[in-house]
């Protein structure tokens, strides 16, 4: 009788067959299983401590998604020969799990999770990262662990106008659209895309498709722990404090309402702080008087909160302005400045209310490409976006540094924002690296980075298909009434239902980002929103196109001029020359930057017209192949007891033997030729090693060079 207890479910879903497994491997976790997906096996762990921490007042969950090389068959780089830090992706897809899973633990479980995916192998046409999702879910349901799933997910592709579930990474290549979604039996919680201008209609399609497609993923995991889920946990949250509740509401419902009536941020920032303070002090001096003992300010901080977001809620559903004066559909003012840096190739300052990004775009060569070597294989990336966010952005003091998971997840949104409308290397062959600065926020900096990166990209040069803009939408959900808001604040998106981004062109729909907090947000709400963010895109968009119409027709004088030539690719290794010293050597002499292809293009650049031409003129020479009948003005390299070695091209030697110096006969060469005399030559026979024999006798008798005259001894 075998040890384990192993139970195995399978399904077909889409393409493939999904097999999940628990009770076999890390059985001392509180949950574990195991994911097939035709070869891509995920190992997904869950571990719950038994007890929160004293003075615990949030949820610490954590996820981490962490790619084994040895699942693709490789040995890892570097000194160690061990996976090191998160890559982008990995940290992109941690991300991607932790969000459909945090909503779904209830309101005061406090205790520490943590879920850990390991990739153990690897199917480069089946991507980890929906089996990593499915394996987090499984492994979440079958600890017993208080939560209100299991959590299904899918990816949905839009390929020949049909959508097609769980595509192949050749198949993402050849659809218009890649998109997540993940949820419950009864809601979306999570969807994440990127489309080609796609109508609002179809996207739509698209998260109804997946959802519904996903029943079956959730079916399995039922069933996975029917059969060998763990006892669910015995955990109830701690009571409410109704008294105390009662007495916050006394002491601070007015101010807060008060506060809330002040349209700046910051002075409302300030107002709620002391509001805060306020209260936690009064609080305490009544525990004093009768000699108990006061709530902590974490505890009394948490009914504050809650308050807070009673008034705005309740203040938006009966139709009440928002927090900075607004309706629901309106979005803030918004200002445009281009060409803000004088010496960056292209650069943008976007405002929107109290939300500014300051981006920059830097065009270079396809040797600043990024080289990803995923586990899928090595590959290069063009196209480069990057958001950061100091802490200054908000009025605080913080950490500066390395980018953090949120700062990596914007930047990738933007990016497929972008993408989409980007030229192809073949119209614009240069790399393109976009840098958002958020100097101000206040809610959707994200979006702010895609419209200042479509700008600053536009100031640059690049010719982008379309303008795209971006703009973040809010949800207040109670019951049957809901509102969706338009450019939502940062304190809209802590106290409402959803934070739901989308981007776009005036044809369609670029990238959507949604994140939903509670269940219940039907099709059409979601319908209501996508038209709602449609109105107010297109608003954007035209205080885009009004400021900037296109694309500037001149690159920046200090970005990289490029030319390109083809040359034969048994050349290439000519123009490399013996460890890379002969382009070393161009690129050090003429100031340009020369990259190669296997298939002998060649791309120079540089910011000198006249060290391109030079560059150029070099490699052609370089490259030129030696043909029989044609004349070169040769340099003596050395002379020989039966003739010299010529050079004729840059390279490429030959032999201009005794017998085809002179038409008399010769006793001594020295008495025609020395080193470093310039001779006219003409090829006569070059055979299949590629040795050339060259004749000066030969100019002779075709009357086309005077004969070498001998040295006078």
């Amino acid at each position: 009788m075998s040890m384990f207890n192993k139970i195995v479910k399978e399904f077909k879903w889409g393409q493939h067959t999904v097999r999940l497994e628990t009770g076999e491997i890390a059985r001392q976790a509180s949950g574990a299983v195991l994911v097939d997906v035709e070869d891509t096996v995920v190992l997904a762990t869950v571990v719950g401590a038994k007890t929160a921490k004293p003075g615990q007042d949030f949820f610490p969950l954590t996820v981490d998604y962490i790619e084994k090389t040895y699942s693709a068959g490789k040995i890892p780089g570097g000194f160690f020969r061990r996976e090191g830090r998160p890559s982008e992706g990995e940290t992109l897809i941690s991300r991607l799990i932790d969000r459909p899973l945090r909503p779904l633990f209830p309101e005061g479980f406090y205790n520490e999770v943590q879920v850990v995916i390991h990739v153990m192998s690897i199917n480069p046409d089946v991507p980890a990262d929906i089996p990593a999702l499915i394996g987090a879910s499984a492994a979440l349901a079958v600890s017993g662990l208080p939560f209100n799933g299991p959590v299904g997910a899918a990816r949905v592709a839009y390929i020949n106008n049909e959508y097609v579930l769980n595509p192949t990474r050749s198949q993402i290549k050849e659809s218009r659209l890649d998109l997540v979604v993940a949820g419950t039996e009864r809601a979306v919680l999570m969807v994440e895309s990127e489309a080609d201008q796609l109508p609002e209609d179809v996207m739509l399609g698209a998260v109804v498709f997946g959802h519904e497609q996903m029943q079956t993923a959730i079916d399995a995991i039922h069933e996975l722990v029917r059969e060998g889920g763990k006892p669910e946990w015995d955990w109830q949250p701690a009571p409410k404090n109704e008294a105390l509740i009662a007495r916050v509401n006394e002491i601070a419902y007015n101010e807060l309402l008060s506060a809330y009536q002040t349209r700046d941020k910051q002075a409302r920032s300030a107002k709620l702080k002391e509001v805060y303070a306020a209260t936690s002090a009064k609080l305490e001096a009544e525990a004093l008087a009768t000699g108990g003992v006061a709530a902590d300010k974490a505890t009394v901080g948490n009914v504050l909160f809650d308050i807070e977001a009673k008034i705005v809620r309740s203040q938006i559903l009966n139709g009440e302005p928002r927090i900075d004066g607004r309706d629901t559909r309106t979005v803030r003012p918004i200002e445009i400045r281009t060409g803000v840096l004088p010496r960056t190739h292209g650069s943008a300052l976007f405002t929107r209310g109290e939300t500014q990004a300051l981006v920059v775009a830097t065009l270079g060569t396809k040797g600043d490409e990024q080289i990803i070597d995923a586990l899928e294989g090595e590959y290069r990336d063009r196209f480069m976006l990057h958001y950061n966010m100091p802490p200054f952005a908000t009025g605080e003091t913080g950490r500066v540094g390395s980018p953090k998971r949120r700062e990596i997840g914007h930047g990738r949104l933007a990016k497929r924002a972008l993408v989409a409308c980007l030229p192809s290397a073949d119209e614009f062959g240069y790399s393109i690296r976009v840098v958002s600065e958020i100097t101000e926020s206040n809610g959707s900096s994200s979006m702010a980075s895609v419209c200042g990166g479509c700008l600053a990209l536009m100031d640059a040069g690049v010719p982008m298909k379309a303008h795209v803009a971006g703009i973040a939408m809010g949800l207040i959900l109670e019951g049957n009434k809901f509102a969706v808001l338009t450019d939502i604040l940062g304190d809209e998106d802590h106290l409402g239902d959803m934070d739901f981004k989308v981007a776009g062109t005036a044809d369609g729909v670029t990238a959507l980002q949604m994140d939903i907090k509670i269940q219940g947000i039907t099709k059409e709400i979601m319908q209501v929103a996508l038209a709602q963010a449609k109105e107010g895109r297109m608003h954007i968009l035209g205080k885009m196109t009004s400021a900037v119409s296109g694309a500037n027709t001149q690159l920046s004088e200090f970005a990289p001029r490029m030319i390109t030539i083809k040359i034969n690719p048994e050349k290439i290794r000519d123009v490399i020359g013996k460890g890379g010293s002969v382009i070393r050597a161009l690129t050090e002499e003429t100031g340009t930057t020369i990259d190669i292809s296997d298939d002998g293009v060649v791309t120079i650049a540089s910011t000198s017209a006249e060290g391109m031409a030079e560059a150029k003129k070099r490699i052609e020479n370089i490259t030129m192949e030696v043909e029989v009948g044609q004349i070169y003005e040769g340099t003596v390299l050395k002379l020989l007891d039966f003739g010299a070695i010529v050079n004729i091209l840059p390279g490429k030697d030959g032999l201009l033997h005794i017998s085809e110096i002179a038409n008399e006969r010769i006793k001594d060469i020295n008495d025609y030729l020395k080193e470093g005399q310039q001779v006219k030559v003409k090829v006569i026979q070059t055979d299949e090693k590629g040795r050339v024999r060259l004749s000066a006798k030969a100019l002779l008798n075709d009357g086309a060079a005077t004969q070498p005259e001998s040295t006078p001894q």
